[in-house]
């Protein structure tokens, strides 16, 4: 799981790097801004000189390994990074413990790594995370040339801005992460941490980034603050070119979606040309578990699979068993795609409160490291895939790259070469980021529906799945009659009994591991996904009542909070 061995550094042992061993001693800095390092490179000399550039000061040169141990500030280090002739940079902001940089895989499953290597890192391109703030020394968001990435930071709860930090890393408490939840989303999204093997630890590692702090230390917000937050990411869209903003919470759904004031909010992002990707939540397996605003059509909502810590391995991979699952109460398949999600490294806080109440996953030898699963963890991979979608081609719009990340997407298949899973659970399966960026699929995601007119009323939309007295769920055909959506193939008859074949309440065996293949054909393109305009066809036998209607306080009270502990998987 590890790139390379840790190099412990504290005052007066002995630090090892692989099998080589060296006797080191180091001044341990008193200010917590200030870091003990190695720096390694080519030669001591052009380091020696990188240090002394930006004012480091150099404590030991440890020959052997062609690096130096020096004490500098953050803003030093990301100076030092930017040198041709540094090859890496070991530090932590503790002091203590210093040197290895945790491969997450997460980047080579869905082979945002492969982009990467052809310059392809999200540059250019700003995800805003609307979450529970960002950890104020939280390391590595420079960009390519050492610069900040943080270009503005929005606590709605406190309703205040913080421009002060544009040049430095010397973030303002107001938008401090007393969670840890959305530090380590964002740092999924877009951390450029870089192993020894030139691995990025982010999906998109070089975009820009946005912090809405819009939930508390305990994950809970309300629909106000919310919508508040939502509201000011669309109105700086331009200011700070906001392509994505990443959603990783969720709330009952209460209304049609149309109907509900967040929905509304969220609608009115895709809209204004902004790619909003939402986890489908953690309340998995059974159907009709997806959450607000995870059941907006239009938007990217994401499932989570676990690689079952083999990552090398694609052919024990599972669905996570908390990912939720559609349909809508729409009839909308959800989600669209899945993406990792499964005991997921990221940066945290140790101090954090989801730390502190799950101090197990705080990875031992580096504390800014965390384990932590959720439909989360699998949103912010999207994100990341879509920023870089963005950057290859930004004249995309957001239907655009919704398109292409589903026609792009490998169902998990069994040994049969069939669905290991229904769509209503991986949609069209696991993302392909590569794959997506060189598509040229146009105009096969939110066909039959116009964002416009259902935020002005004019039109509401129901998607394509119905369910039957028995509770079971099937394709309807447009044109009249019920279709199988199965083994590749759409068939005029009684429709597949999801119910049946998933054994959703008798549990289903998601521990056997599946292929994600790329060799699945969808007749009929994806009839699955559109949508249609709303009528009594849609209204299910048992369906959800909403005829009393949701009286929605003048307020907006309602909660809403980040998805939900569930376990590794």
């Amino acid at each position: 799981m590890k790139r390379f061995s840790k190099m412990a550094l504290v005052g007066g042992t002995t630090a090892t790097l692989g099998a080589v061993a060296l006797a080191v001693t180091l001044a341990l800095p008193g200010k917590s801004t200030i870091r003990s390092v190695i720096i390694q490179g080519h030669d001591l000399a052009s380091i020696r000189t990188a240090v002394e550039t930006v004012g480091g000061e150099i404590t030991h040169e440890l020959g052997i390994i062609k690096a130096v141990s020096a004490k500098l500030t953050s803003m030093q280090i990301r100076a030092i990074r930017s040198h041709a002739q540094v090859r890496q940079v070991y530090a932590n902001s503790t002091a203590e413990v210093a040197g290895e940089v945790y491969d997450t895989h997460y980047p080579t499953l869905t082979r945002a790594s492969d982009l990467h290597a052809e310059g392809i890192m999200g540059e250019g391109v700003t995800v805003a995370v609307l979450d529970t703030g960002l950890w104020s020394k939280a390391p590595l968001i420079d960009n390519s040339e050492g610069n900040f990435r943080v270009l503005a930071q929005y606590d709605v709860i406190l309703d205040r801005e913080d421009p002060s930090h544009y040049e430095s890393d010397d973030f303002a408490d107001d938008v401090f992460d007393g969670s840890g939840h959305g530090s380590h989303v964002t740092s999924i999204v877009l951390s450029s941490d870089i192993t020894e093997d030139g691995y990025y630890n982010g999906v998109a590692p070089m975009a820009d980034l946005i912090t809405v702090k819009a939930f508390d230390e305990d994950g809970s917000g309300q629909y106000a603050d919310v919508i508040r937050g939502i509201d000011w990411v669309v109105a700086h869209k331009e200011e700070f070119n906001i392509r994505v903003l990443n959603l990783s919470f969720s709330a009952p759904p209460r209304s049609h979606y149309w109907e509900d004031p967040l929905n509304q909010a969220v609608m009115a992002a895709w809209d204004a040309g902004i790619v909003v990707v939402a986890s489908a939540g953690n309340t998995g397996p059974d159907p009709m578990t997806v959450g607000a605003p995870g059941n907006v059509p239009y938007v990217i909502t994401v499932g989570a699979m676990s690689d079952n810590y083999t990552p090398e391995d694609g052919g024990d991979d599972v669905l996570a068993s908390f990912s939720a699952a559609g349909p809508t109460y729409s009839g909308f398949i959800k989600p669209e795609v899945v993406a990792p999600g499964g005991h997921m490294l990221g940066l945290m806080d140790a101090n954090d409160k989801i730390a502190v109440s799950h101090p197990e996953f705080v990875e031992p030898n580096d504390e800014e490291y965390y384990m932590m699963s959720g439909t989360s963890q699998a949103a912010a991979v999207v994100s990341g895939a879509a920023a870089l979608l963005l950057q290859a081609d930004p004249t995309l719009s957001p239907d655009d790259v919704k398109c292409r990340l589903i026609a792009s997407a490998r169902p998990a298949l069994d040994a049969n070469g069939n669905l290991a899973y229904s769509p209503l659970t991986q949609g069209a399966g696991m993302i392909d980021v590569y794959a997506a960026v060189y598509s040229a699929e146009t105009g096969c995601a939110n066909r039959g529906m116009d964002v416009t007119l259902d935020l002005d009323g004019v039109e509401h939309y129901g998607g394509p799945v119905n369910q039957r007295e028995d509770g079971s769920f099937y394709l309807m055909d447009p044109a009249g009659g019920e279709y199988n959506l199965w083994n590749g193939a759409y068939t005029k008859g009684d429709g597949y009994l999801w119910s049946d074949g998933y054994l959703w309440s008798d549990g289903y065996l998601w521990s056997d591991g599946y292929l994600w293949s790329d060799g699945y054909l969808w007749s009929d393109g994806y009839l699955w996904s559109d949508g249609y305009l709303w009528s009594d066809g849609y209204l299910w036998s048992d369906g959800y009542l909403w005829s009393d209607g949701y009286l929605w306080s003048d307020s907006l009270t309602e909660p809403a909070s980040i998805n939900v502990w569930v376990d590794q998987e």
